[in-house]
């Protein structure tokens, strides 16, 4: 059995804790490696190789830095086919979902190649006789990401590439569901001539988790993954007097007007609601149909289903790639039953499709009638299941998502401009598409939702998470007048 380890001070370190972890290969079902988990022993040996070159790195040059996450740039898109390939093989993605990831996590990177422009700080010039007061960016030291299965090189880039670039070392606790991509960006790390002990890998389960954010020498955490998880990991960090974002679950509503474009809201839908198979935090949940529209959009949305090929990645005509494990398939799949039974209306179910024998699969699902109490409506699900609510207005809608405890991302589709506007400021939601049905911001500005979707108060990549792994240190200057100093300075001093 292939054996997955750790990456510590530059080379791979075997676990030697004796536990591990299965890693499948979601497409066929089989178990394809173990990964081995830390031991409270290999946290701390993690933490100290960091801690060791820290100081080192905050004293490299910001140019220098600049160069090596160019460097690292390139070594990425050179290798773009490789690491989406090793996402499909243990994630179960279908190769454009994985180009997909790589693309907007290649945007993060490049955000952090201007480094030298985003630490600069300002200047005030007298503010009062012969003082000055200017403000500079300095790194916190030893920060930590803790990162979910659905997108492990994508949620990686959001943290580190600005992590590393303003000067920090960074330890990274990926999923051990598909660890592997981590491995390989640490050896592309490399290449690029970041300095060994800058960039960690701890393979690990909650043991990791809570290690590091115990520990005195981590100064920040960065998570993604469920609500009740984000919560655990903010509580706790916080407590430990650690900086913390992190990011909880989602329930993202889409709302289509009467006078939207039916078929490029039913377009939207489909591919916001099965691409990656559901499993991603800014995922269609529910289509809110207002208005007499829900009947036609119900009707373009289920005929495109029977042509959305659901296979394993390394067919090129599939467009929809298997859950992550069976456990989480089965748990999908509850819902829909549940459903049901709590009256909704299964239109299309996902576990009658032709499906391959072997893998963790469940065909796209579409319901209809669904309404707030209901728990395909209340949870977070993260598999292909859509939801249609029919609401009466626009008003509705509103309440409808503004009631939710989620509040990560939604959409508005509609040709009027003054609804689109409207919606844009009624909404309680972090982001906001407007016909465009994953609204995940562009590298260069930052990711975050409100309500339970979010803990802590700062959000994710771009210029927060410049905010987030920097402390801002403010300096008030005078200086001796030069014209009572006693020393010759070879010019004359006029004032």
């Amino acid at each position: 059995m292939r054996n997955i380890d750790h990456w510590i001070n530059g080379k791979l370190h075997p676990s030697k804790s004796g536990n591990f972890a299965p890693v499948y290969n979601p497409a066929t079902g089989e178990q394809q490696a173990q990964v081995g988990l830390a031991s409270a022993e290999e946290v701390e040996f993690a933490i100290a190789s960091a801690k060791a070159v820290s100081q080192m790195w905050r004293a490299t040059s910001i140019s220098k830095r600049a160069e090596i996450m160019f460097r690292f740039r390139e070594l990425v898109v050179q290798n773009r086919d490789h690491i989406a390939n090793l996402v499909s093989i243990e994630h179960g993605k279908v190769p454009s979902d994985a180009a997909g990831e790589l693309a907007r996590g290649i945007e993060n990177i490049e955000f952090a190649c201007s480094i030298p422009a985003l630490l600069k700080g300002g200047y005030s010039e007298q503010v009062s006789t012969g003082v000055d007061v200017y403000s500079i960016r300095q790194p916190l030291g030893v920060v930590a990401g803790i990162t979910p299965f659905n997108f492990p090189a994508m949620v990686p880039m959001w943290m580190f590439a600005n992590a590393i670039a303003t000067g920090n070392a960074f330890v990274l606790k990926p999923s051990e569901k598909d660890p592997s991509v981590a491995l390989y960006l640490a050896e592309l790390l490399q290449k690029a001539g970041l300095p060994d002990g800058v960039f960690t890998v701890l393979q690990g389960d909650k043991i990791a988790v809570d290690g590091l954010l115990a520990h005195p020498d981590v100064a920040a955490i960065s998570f993604v993954g469920s609500t009740p998880i984000a919560k655990y990991i903010y509580s706790t960090g916080t407590a430990n007097g650690k900086r913390v974002q992190a990011l909880g679950g989602a329930k993202n509503h889409m709302v289509v007007l009467p006078d939207a474009d039916i078929n490029m809201a039913a377009d939207a839908a489909v591919s916001a609601g099965f691409g990656s198979a559901g499993e991603r935090c800014m995922a269609i949940s529910v289509v809110v149909a207002v208005g007499g529209v829900g009947d036609k959009l119900i009707e373009a949305i289920k005929e495109r289903l029977p042509k959305l090929i659901t296979g394993p990645g390394t067919d090129p005509n599939a467009e929809m790639g298997p859950l992550i494990t069976r456990e989480h398939r089965d748990k999908v799949a509850s819902y829909i039953s549940g459903a049901a039974a709590e009256g909704a209306t299964v239109v299309v179910d996902g576990r009658e499709n032709n499906l391959p024998a072997e893998g963790f699969f469940l065909a796209p699902t579409l319901m209809d009638n669904v309404s707030p109490g209901m728990k395909v409506y209340d949870d977070e699900i993260f598999g292909p299941v859509l939801s249609v609510t029919r609401v009466e207005t626009y008003d509705d809608a509103v309440e409808l998502i503004n009631n939710h405890q989620y509040g990560n991302g939604t959409a508005i589709f509609t040709r009027d401009g003054g609804a689109a506007r409207q919606f844009q400021f009624d909404i309680q939601v972090g982001m906001v598409g407007i016909n465009v049905p994953i609204p995940v911001p562009v590298g260069y500005y930052s990711f975050g939702g409100w309500k339970a979707s979010l803990f802590g108060d700062v959000a994710m990549y771009g210029p927060a998470g410049i905010d987030f792994y920097t402390h801002t240190k403010t300096v008030t200057s005078r200086w001796p007048d030069p014209s009572t100093s006693s020393v010759d300075l070879g010019f004359p001093l006029t004032r």
